[in-house]
């Protein structure tokens, strides 16, 4: 190891019992981000690796494990990798995205100090800067529950990474050179299967054995269908909630989405597709993979099994149809029902809709009007140092203005602790997707139209998925419950990435003028500064 990441482990090691558990675990990881040619297409490609490695490794955790993560940036241009679905309890300096964290400069390193304190299950990282996220840089997260948390089935044979998203033959520059003229995104080339273009990626098993696929979506554009030939697939989890075990033949992922399947080798020895088609599109992209019998007698043949395409009450049904396991324990050994949600008044009603048009001739994209545009700052930098002119508190509205589309750096302020009702609205003929940093909120309720107080009648208080990125299917709504326990400057966005790129996200302030470590962390001694904050001290080391 180079003596200066030597040095810079050791310090940010030192720096770790002020701000994470000194009795949990800790887990190093030593990366190398670079760009290197790809192929996943057939065409040669420049991609964003790691380790040498796309997609990049998978981080394999359990439950309030500290992950020491130092990342080299062997790129010609700045870099972050942000976390999602990881919820940095009272640290969103950590967070990884341009309001919170300044970027890693060129040939410079920064070692994030995460814990996954509370939390199991499948998520996934990804570069949030540039347009980033369509040269790869992205890689699977399990957090397994700790040995005596019990787990609501048994372990299975084999438990497997499936990283599932739409991709474009052109290089990222060029995608993100024509969304800066104001264009919109063309049409995607095709859809990966961990990295690999069709028929190009693998997972073997033995028959008789049952097995664990954890798939995120972590796509640009576009909600996929995912389906193995012959197999049924049993929800277990979904971003780190237990489910009921309900089985389907297929399952949607939204952008942004992750769940876990079981399925087991219970068909005669062969080898079997596994399909990925786009959903709502014309015309549908498919791609497959392969899933390979120790014992197989011959090779797929024949066309790959059909799913859905266009259908909207197919998925919304299957939507409504994934439910929280009341009776199996979380991350801690209590019951996931044993928080009653559903007998919590909410505290304040924010109404988002989505809208998509032109400023000054060029593309954007905005949640209420307000289109985002980053500030010179990292907004999280500008709060704690109390820099005056990056952003301003109630720059977005609480509910839709009606009005046109207009630029600025948006931010709404939250009260710690309070317990809020987000209803998204999406009155455009796209399946939008909203992700919220730092929290799992639970999905009370789905319907086609508009949203009214009415429309409470038909939420579920009782067993809703508790999860970090819902869908809103076209002309419709989406409503979830948030506790807002976390204190922190957290990116809410549209997970259509091109949407986010262009405007559609705004960071949620959740604030207390309480300065305690139980309520928020101290800015890490290793903080990167710059912009505005150049030249401040974080503490000292």
């Amino acid at each position: 190891m180079p003596l200066h990441l030597a040095v810079t482990l050791f310090c940010a090691t030192a720096s770790l019992f002020a701000i994470a558990g000194a009795d949990d675990p800790y887990k190093f990881f030593n990366w190398n981000v670079t760009y290197g040619d790809i192929y996943p297409l057939g065409v040669r490609q420049t991609g964003i690796l790691i380790n040498g490695q796309f997609p990049g490794p998978d981080i394999h955790s359990v439950t309030n494990d500290n992950l020491i993560i130092n990342v080299f940036n062997s790129l010609n241009e700045s870099f972050l990798l942000s976390w999602n679905g990881i919820q940095q309890r009272r640290n969103s300096f950590e967070d990884g995205v341009y309001g919170t964290t300044c970027p890693i400069p060129p040939g410079k390193n920064f070692t994030y100090i995460l814990q996954v304190k509370d939390q199991i299950g499948s998520f996934y990282y990804f570069p949030s800067l540039a347009f980033h996220k369509a040269a790869g840089g992205f890689g699977g997260i399990r957090i397994l529950s700790r040995p005596r948390i019990p787990v609501p089935f048994p372990d299975p044979a084999g438990d497997y990474t499936v990283l599932i998203g739409d991709w474009y033959k052109t290089n990222h520059t060029g995608l993100k050179a024509h969304l800066d003229r104001g264009k919109k995104l063309p049409f995607p080339d095709g859809i990966l299967i961990n990295g690999r273009g069709p028929g190009g990626a693998s997972i073997n098993v033995e028959q008789g054995k049952t097995y664990r696929l954890r798939i995120s979506n972590v796509g640009l554009q576009n909600s996929l269908n995912f389906r193995i030939q012959n197999h049924k697939l049993k929800l277990v989890e979904v971003e780190g909630t237990h489910t009921l075990q309900t089985t389907y033949s297929s399952i949607d992922l939204h952008l942004g989405q992750s769940c876990s399947v079981l399925f087991t080798a219970d068909q005669p020895a062969q080898d079997y597709y596994i399909v990925v088609s786009s959903r709502f599109t014309n015309p549908v992209l498919t791609t497959t993979a392969t899933l390979r019998y120790s014992n197989s007698a011959g090779r797929v043949s024949g066309p790959p099994p059909g799913g859905p395409t266009i259908q909207i009450d197919w998925s919304l049904n299957q939507a409504r149809s994934i439910r929280t396991n009341l009776t199996a324990s979380g991350p801690r050994p209590n019951p996931q029902g044993s928080y009653h949600y559903g007998l919590i008044n909410t505290t304040r009603t924010i109404r988002l809709a989505n809208s998509a048009g032109q400023v000054n001739g060029k593309q954007r994209y905005a949640v209420n009007s307000v289109s985002f545009v980053p500030a010179d700052t990292p907004l999280k930098l500008a709060d704690y140092f109390q820099i005056g002119g990056v952003f301003r508190v109630g720059s977005i509205s609480d509910n839709p203005t009606g009005g046109g589309i207009y630029l600025d750096t948006s931010v709404m302020n939250a009260d710690y602790r309070a317990f809020v009702e987000i209803i998204f609205q999406n009155n455009e003929n796209i399946v939008q997707s909203w992700h919220l940093d730092g929290y799992s909120f639970f999905v009370v309720g789905m319907d086609g139209g508009q949203w009214t107080p009415a429309s409470r009648k038909g939420y579920n208080l009782r067993d809703a998925i508790s999860r970090c990125t819902t869908q809103v299917y076209p002309k419709s709504w989406t409503a979830i419950y948030v506790a807002l326990d976390n204190v922190g400057m957290w990116n809410l966005r549209s997970e259509f990435w091109a949407r986010q790129y262009l405007g559609q996200q705004f960071y949620l302030r959740v604030y207390t003028g309480s300065t305690s470590l139980r309520d928020e962390f101290p800015i890490p001694k290793n903080a990167l500064l710059c912009g505005r904050a150049n030249g401040r001290s974080t503490r000292p080391l």
